[in-house]
């Protein structure tokens, strides 16, 4: 019987896809008034209420009269802009950084994603992955006909490790796991991984000879007095990581589509190769954004960062007070807090949160076998994620059990 491959994507529940439906259960399930407002869709980032950085427009412009030079770059990326990456990159990660053989700039970290899983994994292999993880994670490895194994991690936990099984993860290398695939810090619960457990991590997988993809996406948007290790600073040779980062929602330049890979320059040759035929390059006018990142004016991420954790604290206190267990985010825009026991499923619940209480969020099985959490982005108006947790906290008060 043939297997769909693309059955098993499932993008009606995914982030950034909103709820609509008006049918089926939900329709028989509405009970109680609407707690109608202005639209809260915590499933992305707000760009208005936190702009690009400043000059992005700008660079975007300068590439667009400079032409086809810009236009059509190399199929990795520019040149110039890669050899100006690596140098940043290299400062910001503590491990060189080759701009002609170990960077690859891609359409979005979620190309350089696709690309390195498509690069490493082939039919039959075994991948390890963290549960709760990046939701596109375990796709993209089955897509590609790869076998995950799950390794847990506590993301109810308090300490400062993630709660990362690495018990567990030796068991899945010792099983024939040739590949680990993580983000640090999580996504969804913004856990950061301890120096103790990056290094570790490191250990492990040189032992087993196994790969490390890591998303490092939100690695500059660190809370305070929070501690970063990156793991290709950590001791793995150069050709057995693959580090993915961007100029995302800490930036709040998502809508550019970039991403950038760089490690292992075997794999970069191959993730090349695949772009030059999946999408030929990251967009050639809007690389020369990349110009601006890590270059922001002074204080500017700082006051970012700063107005992120002041949303995360009034949102953490509103849940918590709730009775809604949501582990402390020590980095990135993601909360991932638990709902008490429903008289509705997780779906459903998602859905009557779309349909009365206008506010979007992401069901928790996304990420894992986590059937009563919900994941925000609460890089939002502060007043307005505010009240889409109130609202959220009032929904789950009307349907507890």
């Amino acid at each position: 019987m043939t297997v769909d491959k693309f059955a098993a994507l499932g993008t009606a529940n995914a982030p950034g896809q909103e709820v609509r439906q008006s049918a089926g259960n939900v329709g028989n399930l509405m009970r109680g008034g609407r707690i109608a407002g202005h639209l809260i869709d915590f499933s992305h980032g707000d760009v208005d209420a936190f702009a690009p950085t400043p000059g992005a427009s700008e660079r975007f412009s300068e590439a667009l009269v400079a032409g086809g030079r810009q236009a059509y770059t190399e199929y990795r990326g520019s040149a110039d802009i890669r050899s100006e990456l690596s140098e940043v990159l290299a400062a910001f990660t503590g491990a060189p950084v080759s701009p002609d053989n170990g960077t690859i700039i891609t359409p979005g970290t979620q190309g350089a994603l696709f690309l390195a899983v498509a690069s490493l994994v082939n039919a039959g292999d075994k991948v390890a992955i963290v549960q709760p993880d990046y939701f596109a994670n375990r796709k993209l490895v089955e897509f590609v006909g790869g076998h995950p194994i799950p390794v847990t991690m506590d993301y109810l936990g308090s300490s400062q490790d993630s709660g990362l099984d690495l018990a567990q993860l030796e068991d899945a290398f010792k099983a024939g796991a040739r590949v680990f695939l993580f983000s640090n810090p999580n996504n969804p619960t913004g856990a950061v991984y301890s120096r103790r457990e990056i290094a570790e991590i490191a250990r492990l997988a040189a032992a087993f000879d196994v790969m490390i993809i890591a998303d490092q996406l939100y690695s500059r948007l660190l809370y305070a007095h929070q501690n970063y290790a990156h793991i290709r600073a950590a001791g793995p040779r150069e050709d057995r990581v693959i580090t993915i980062m961007g100029p995302s929602k800490t930036e709040s330049l998502s809508g550019y589509r970039l991403g950038i890979a760089f490690g292992a320059p075997a794999v970069i040759e191959r993730m090349e190769k695949l772009q030059a035929i999946v999408s030929l390059r990251a967009a050639g006018y809007n690389q020369a954004v990349l110009r601006t990142w890590f270059r922001e004016p002074k204080g500017w991420l700082e006051e970012r960062i700063a107005r992120h954790q002041a949303i995360r604290d009034d949102l953490l206190d509103l849940f918590r007070d709730a009775g809604m267990h949501t582990r402390e985010p020590q980095a990135g825009s993601y909360l991932f807090p638990m709902l008490p026991p429903l008289a509705v499923g997780l779906q459903d619940f998602v859905q009557l949160l779309r349909h009365q209480a206008d506010v979007i969020v992401t069901a928790g099985t996304e990420f894992g076998p986590c059937p009563n959490n919900i994941r925000l982005n609460f890089s939002q108006d502060h007043a307005a994620a505010v009240a889409g947790g109130r609202r959220i906290v009032e929904m789950a008060h009307r349907y507890r059990k």
